[in-house]
């Protein structure tokens, strides 16, 4: 008989954490690991970060959870931050990006049905990755994670990233189009980024055709690609944006945020979650949000960022095993020429968590609060790790005292 009571959704490791500190996890015998992947995009301010840990603290003493169906201080206080940090109007509040998108489609759905569309399609892209639900599992674009779960819904089509000419040649053929939903930093798609240039053609385009421009920003937003929201670069500015993981550095929140005509759409009865944006998980990303606002944490992982680059570009400028170095402020990825899911555990025996996506490209989301050292510590133990992974011992970074990578 089967003694694990968890559904084996996951492939887990044989590791558990005890603390975490800053960019540090700590397992159960004392051993600590840097968090390079920060729960996959979640704890941009690090591990039991004081100005979350205090507002969890005081929150959880007052009131956790309350319906909305009554009015939510906190939460009032929470939109009007992340939509002066936004440039939205309004903001709907869910518990996770997933759920983030399934709002996020189905406003646009109204959007299209409410201007006489029967049958609103939205445009996403090859790659995409938006989520679990129904909904978003068909707007992602990995055909691994979407089989066995057939059938998926309609509406959606799909066209390469940075193919403005894809995306022109869809639009003259498909009359139902009301929105298009993309990533600017595809992080489960292998890193891939949307040129600023692409962006502000699809801006044009919408504009042109009354489309809603729907950015998912649940990976990267909040701080990490170098501006609070990676559209914020490019000088554009969406209908839609969705956000979620770093907003809540480990508590569960996701928002749906829009401006416009879009900020109207959902209106009571048409949309809802029980405890979406509940007192608790305000007060924390309250406290997210201010921190990466005061404390310009968006231009410090634009520094921290380049400065990882080039050490990569450094060591492996030349390398005929790295394919491409990409990515933007802290949200980085190197591919390699093979599949290489092996790093994952090598790298843990050496003291550091680090993700593969796409099979062969290595992602990194290490926090926002990294110092200058211990940036320069990850990048070059990662080095040093995929040199030796693929038996390349010319050009290693300096390294320290015994067989172990050491801080």
């Amino acid at each position: 008989m089967n003694t694990d009571p968890l559904m084996q959704t996951y492939g887990r490791q044989p590791l558990a954490f005890e603390r975490g500190e800053g960019v540090w996890l700590y397992d159960s015998a004392g051993q600590k690991y840097f968090d390079a992947i920060s729960g996959i995009g979640v704890t941009g301010l690090g591990h039991a970060h004081p100005a979350v840990t205090d507002a969890i603290q005081r929150q959880a003493s007052q009131l956790l959870h309350c319906s909305n169906l009554y009015e939510i201080p906190l939460q009032t206080r929470l939109a009007e931050a992340l939509c002066e940090v936004s440039d939205m109007d309004r903001a709907f509040f869910c518990n996770s990006g997933a759920e983030a998108n399934e709002a996020a489609i189905k406003l646009a759905r109204l959007y299209g049905h409410r201007r006489g569309n029967r049958s609103p399609v939205i445009v996403v892209l090859d790659q995409a990755f938006h989520g679990r639900t129904l909904a978003t599992l068909t707007a992602t674009g990995n055909r691994k994670v979407q089989a066995g779960f057939e059938p998926l819904l309609s509406g959606f089509v799909r066209v390469p990233p940075n193919d403005i000419d894809a995306l022109m040649a869809v639009a003259r053929n498909n009359p139902d189009i009301v929105a298009v939903l993309m990533e600017p930093v595809q992080g489960e798609g292998g890193l891939t980024v949307l040129s600023e240039d692409y962006l502000r053609a699809v801006r044009q385009l919408c504009d042109a055709r009354e489309w809603l421009m729907m950015l998912d920003e649940v990976q990267s937003g909040n701080g990490r690609t170098g501006s609070y929201f990676t559209y914020q670069s490019a000088g554009v500015l969406p209908d839609v944006v969705t956000t979620a993981k770093g907003l809540g550095n480990g508590l569960p929140i996701g928002a749906c945020l829009a401006r416009g005509e879009a900020a109207h759409v959902l209106t009571p009865g048409s949309h809802g979650s029980t405890f979406g944006g509940n007192p608790l998980v305000c007060a924390g990303a309250l406290a997210v949000v201010r921190t990466i606002r005061d404390q310009h944490l968006a231009d410090r992982a634009r520094s921290l960022g380049q400065q990882l680059l080039e050490i990569f570009h450094t060591f492996f400028d030349g390398a005929d095993y790295v394919l491409d170095i990409r990515g933007k402020g802290l949200m980085l990825g190197i591919e390699l020429d093979d599949p290489c899911p092996e790093l994952v555990p090598l790298a843990k025996t050496q003291g550091l968590l680090i993700n593969v996506t796409r099979q062969n490209v290595v992602r990194l989301l290490p926090p926002l609060i990294m110092t200058d050292a211990e940036a320069e510590w990850l990048a070059t133990s990662l080095v040093r790790l995929i040199k030796l992974y693929k038996a390349d011992e010319r050009m290693l970074p300096r390294q320290t005292n015994g067989d172990r990578i050491q801080p």
